[in-house]
């Protein structure tokens, strides 16, 4: 799978468990959208995204991870996840 079309997938599912968490419409979740400010979100609703993108990506996203953008879960995704073999 080409790496654009990894990545488009990638953030099409994190914004998919994002937008599920607080029934956001995706449309609305732009990279630069800060989770707390922009859309009210706490820290359980973070811990809710953590272990759903942890168990739908089989990667751990460590509590020191500055995390504050939609985007930030995009590319932490995005760079640790292995792609699968076709």
């Amino acid at each position: 799978m080409p790496m654009l079309t990894k990545n488009r997938a990638i953030e099409k599912e994190v914004i998919r468990i994002i937008s599920k968490t607080k029934e956001i419409r995706p449309g609305r979740l732009q990279a630069d959208k800060r989770l707390f400010q922009d859309f009210g979100f706490d820290t359980v609703d973070l811990v809710d995204i953590i272990l759903e993108l942890e168990k739908n990506f089989s990667i751990t996203i460590p509590d020191e991870v500055p995390i504050d953008t939609v985007g930030d879960f995009i590319d932490y995704v995005a760079m640790h996840t292995i792609p699968k073999s076709e």
